[in-house]
């Protein structure tokens, strides 16, 4: 399957990640033919809270938005704790918005959009403990598997990713949302 064929696709996180919320959608965009990266604050390797380890292609303030075609979020509290702090996760974050690029949320990755000012007037989910800070950001938070909105693709846990990994390689097949914004 090649939907995907030429796409780069930004997957940030840190330490502490939710193993199979970066494992899962990280193969179901590579077995559709895209290319995806790992980007972190720091260089060499990121260890989930499950064990596993993924080596970092990228280090944060050293890539752009414009090299690649999407943004996807995995979860995991003490991940999402640590990007919401970090300036250039937010601002990467913020550009992908900018330039239009679908993005996708799982679990608490959400927190990172929050910062990011991108989720006033969105629809979306996430792991239920995040509802009051995504209605005090302005979002329309609901309690569904997947939720898409104009590119923005969400979910609230693991039990969720076979839809959101198949909303999610849809979305990115479907190329820039001109109503996806900052």
């Amino acid at each position: 399957m090649s939907k995907l064929q030429g796409k780069r696709i930004a997957f940030v996180a840190t330490d502490g990640f939710e193993d199979s919320e970066l494992t899962s959608p990280w193969e179901a965009v590579t077995a559709a033919g895209a290319d995806a990266v790992m980007i972190a604050p720091a260089a060499g390797t990121i260890t989930g809270k499950n064990g596993h380890e993924q080596p970092v292609d990228h280090v944060l303030g050293q890539v752009s938005a414009d090299s690649f075609d999407a943004l996807v979020l995995p979860g995991g509290v003490v991940n999402a704790d640590h990007l919401r702090l970090d300036s250039e996760a937010v601002a990467f974050a913020r550009d992908m918005f900018t330039e239009h690029k679908p993005a996708g949320v799982i679990c608490h990755g959400a927190w990172l959009l929050v910062e990011a000012g991108v989720v006033d007037g969105r629809r979306i989910t996430s792991y239920p403990s995040l509802q009051t800070d995504l209605r005090n950001a302005g979002a329309d938070w609901v309690d569904e598997e997947v939720v898409v909105d104009q590119g923005l693709v969400s979910s609230r846990t693991p039990e969720d990713l076979p839809a959101f990994n198949a909303k999610l390689v849809e979305e990115i097949g479907e190329g820039e949302h001109e109503r996806q914004h900052a």
